[in-house]
């Protein structure tokens, strides 16, 4: 009998958990819906920045926007939510070729936020952008 109580303290424990972890939004797939979605993620990132270019990777994991002042932010899942930085003197970029796959690694010179590979149409433009702004900050 004794067994039977802890097998259903136990499921109890672990549903509790399983809802909590639900409620929580934890290991749902969450996505960069559309350009709008990224500028709104853009926005927390910077009040009242107003991309005039956006690249959204084709997963949907990350994007790119800049303003026209030329400043570029990175969006991109992390974790279970989305975070973004601005890049600047400390981030790089780089064009990745995998069988004929033209791929964009977006850096961001900060350990802990990490990079970012995307799949964007135009990815030198966005080399040029990001690898841009370190020559522009120092001048």
């Amino acid at each position: 009998m004794a067994f039977l109580g802890q097998f259903l303290a136990s499921l109890a424990a672990i549903l509790v958990l399983a809802w909590i972890a639900r409620r929580m939004g934890l290991g749902r797939d969450i996505r960069i819906r559309d350009e709008q979605h990224a500028q709104m993620l853009a926005d927390e990132v910077i009040c009242g920045f107003e991309a005039r270019e956006i690249a959204l990777d084709r997963s949907g994991r990350a994007a790119l926007l800049r303003d026209h002042a030329g400043r570029v932010i990175l969006v991109k899942v992390h974790g279970a939510q989305f975070a973004g930085r601005l890049l600047g003197p400390g981030s790089s970029a780089t064009i990745w070729e995998d069988f004929g796959q033209r791929s964009l690694e977006a850096d961001s010179g900060e350990r802990l936020f990490g990079r970012a590979l995307l799949d964007v149409d135009n990815p030198e433009n966005w080399v040029s952008a990001i690898n841009g702004a370190k020559v522009s900050s120092h001048a």
